[in-house]
């Protein structure tokens, strides 16, 4: 039986499109939401009972979510790629086919937690479900992206050991903005289609929830960027914190805009564009913290005698 090998270079770029496709489909999930699309397709995996795709009679609403479900099956194909490259990598590396089994693992989940809301008529719950796992889904396709290129030794800090837990309670929060987020997504308009229920929660406290979250998200990344710069850290992870308070400034600036004009649909979309962005600052920032020494390469047995006779040379 012949054995195919790959190169890592057809492995990292197969887990840099694993990254793009799952930012993009947030995107086009939003677009989803934001024109009211979510049913286009009523049923699932299906678009109807007679159809994979839409039809005629379905408008663009049914053009609309069938291209976001093609986007699923193409994400999904590109992190099956990803793993069965990672399997043929030689010499195999555990840690690349473990990140890209969950990448994969995680298309899989998303695409059946998306049956379920079309199934369950877009409840704003699992809706909300639905893109917490693209963000779990960012943060697993930018990790074996990175890993790609380093090698498998113990993580090595470049910050301080005191500076780490900073970092690592940006993630915290980072991730707890996202959650309400999507909790004031439900309680708002925006729902996916005209006649879904939204969480009757007060989106007015939802709303300051969120903005006190923002709030404190952007005073850990300012504290953490001078702290890194007094301590002299990796300028790499200095850098990536300045980015994370770029990316804060202008979700603020977003979120300013929608909450005075009324959410318009492209202000929305925008300010969903942020809060992915945001979060892979986060993971970015985080993955800075630290780095893996590289293996010294091995002589190969073709160097072995010049080596030998440089060192008996007189």
């Amino acid at each position: 039986m012949t054995v195919v090998s790959v190169s890592s270079t057809l492995v990292r770029r197969l887990a840099l499109a694993s990254l793009l496709g799952n930012l993009a489909i947030v995107l086009t999930g939003g677009a989803v939401r934001l024109t009211d699309s979510g049913l286009g397709c009523p049923t699932w995996p299906r678009c109807s009972d007679e159809s994979w795709t839409a039809t005629t009679e379905m408008g663009i609403h049914g053009v609309i979510e069938n291209g976001n479900r093609g986007l699923g099956v193409v994400l999904g194909a590109v992190a099956l790629a990803g793993f069965l490259a990672a399997l043929g990598l030689r010499p195999r590396r555990g840690s690349l086919v473990r990140l890209s089994g969950a990448v994969l693992a995680g298309v899989a989940a998303q695409g059946a937690i998306g049956g379920a809301a079309v199934w369950t008529d877009l409840n704003p719950w699992i809706v909300a479900g639905h893109f917490l796992i693209s963000m779990a889904l960012i943060a697993a396709a930018y990790a074996f992206w990175r890993r790609v290129d380093e090698p498998d030794a113990p993580v090595r800090p470049t910050v301080p050991s005191p500076l780490r837990p900073l970092t690592w309670l940006l993630g915290v929060v980072a991730a707890g903005l996202l959650v309400v987020g999507t909790v004031v997504t439900g309680s708002g308009p925006h729902a996916g289609d005209a006649d879904v229920p939204r969480t009757g929660l007060d989106p007015q406290a939802l709303t300051q929830a969120h903005a006190d979250l923002a709030f404190l998200l952007l005073g850990l990344a300012v504290a953490g960027w001078f702290a890194l710069r007094a301590a002299r850290a990796d300028p790499a992870a200095t850098r990536a914190a300045a980015m994370l308070i770029g990316a804060i400034l202008a979700q603020g600036a977003i979120g300013l805009v929608q909450y005075a004009t009324g959410l318009p649909e492209l202000v929305v979309w925008l300010h969903l564009l942020g809060a992915s962005l945001i979060w892979l600052a986060t993971v970015h920032l985080l993955h800075t913290t630290g780095t893996r020494e590289p293996v010294q390469p091995s002589a190969s047995i073709m160097e072995l005698p010049e080596r030998v006779a440089r060192r008996v040379a007189p």
